[in-house]
């Protein structure tokens, strides 16, 4: 698709399973639909198995175009252990605009949202990385729009940031944020994360924070309240480390949530049992 998760270099293979986490907690924001690199989508009941098995028995499955918001709201009554975000993809707001088709979009996403395993409006957000100037109008358009949509439904919302703090944090002040907002895949550093804990926004930290360069990241982790953290894959990409490049799923969380534990110096039951609460908080219980 057009839009969808952060991409790096990939190589090929699975990597093992770490040992399994004390307490059980939920990976935030997953792509189940999609395969790496255009690969083939996974096996979600097998998938799901694999990441019980090592203490993730909970995963936010995300859908951030039309066909996969679709395929998000069908399969999340199939598992109890997934509930679903659905929107659209930043990086598709301005082909759906350019086409004529970004109001229909985003009725046919609220209609969709009304399921009652959809949890979520999200990702949407901006990404200057991707789309140059002339997109961004339909970018901010479509942001906006998946705002008002998340309060009426009061449904959380899980932000894409990259490349665009500052307009990001402009439009959530400007539009109102709803009560429950999360900064998916947090890429700040620390005067942006002290800005989100004083506004309320929950944090959700991927494998980049086990990155060996990823200094500034954890430095922002570092200062982030325990009832505002939460920990993600955003598979099949973002791996964490010593697997980067690798095909990541929700079975790899342990391997970030220990190093976010080794980051704050905590004990890794303590670090769990937070992930675990702040996630029922948001979206409920599975």
């Amino acid at each position: 698709m057009s839009g969808g998760p952060e991409r790096e270099p990939g190589r090929q293979g699975s990597p093992s399973a770490p040992d399994p986490l004390p307490v059980a907690v939920v990976d935030n924001h997953c792509h189940l639909d999609m395969g790496r690199d255009g690969g083939p989508a996974p096996d979600v009941a097998a998938v799901l198995a694999q990441a019980v098995s090592v203490g993730v028995d909970r995963v936010v499955q995300i859908g951030c175009d039309l066909d996969a918001a679709r395929w998000t709201a069908r399969v999340v009554t199939e598992h109890a252990g997934m509930v679903g975000g659905i929107a659209l993809h930043p990086n598709e707001a301005p082909r759906l605009a350019a086409d004529g088709a970004l109001e229909a979009a985003l009725a046919e996403i609220e209609a969709l949202a009304a399921g009652e395993r959809i949890r979520v409006i999200g990702e949407t957000g901006l990404d200057y990385y991707r789309t140059p100037e002339p997109g961004r109008a339909a970018q901010h358009e479509s942001f906006r729009a998946h705002i008002e949509m998340a309060k009426r439904l009061d449904l959380a919302m899980q932000i894409h940031d990259r490349d665009a703090h500052d307009d990001v944090l402009a439009v959530l002040a400007d539009a109102g944020a709803p009560e429950r907002t999360v900064l998916h895949c947090f890429s700040g550093d620390v005067d942006m994360a002290r800005e989100c804990v004083r506004r309320g926004y929950h944090l959700s930290f991927a494998g980049t924070v086990t990155f060996k360069n990823a200094h500034s990241l954890r430095n922002a982790l570092s200062i982030v309240p325990r009832e505002l953290l939460l920990v993600e894959t955003d598979a099949p990409y973002l791996t964490p480390s010593p697997h980067r490049g690798a095909n990541n799923a929700p079975y790899l969380v342990p391997l970030t949530v220990r190093a976010m534990a080794a980051t704050r110096n905590v004990v890794v039951p303590t670090l769990c049992e937070d992930l675990s609460r702040n996630s029922e908080r948001l979206y409920g219980p599975w």
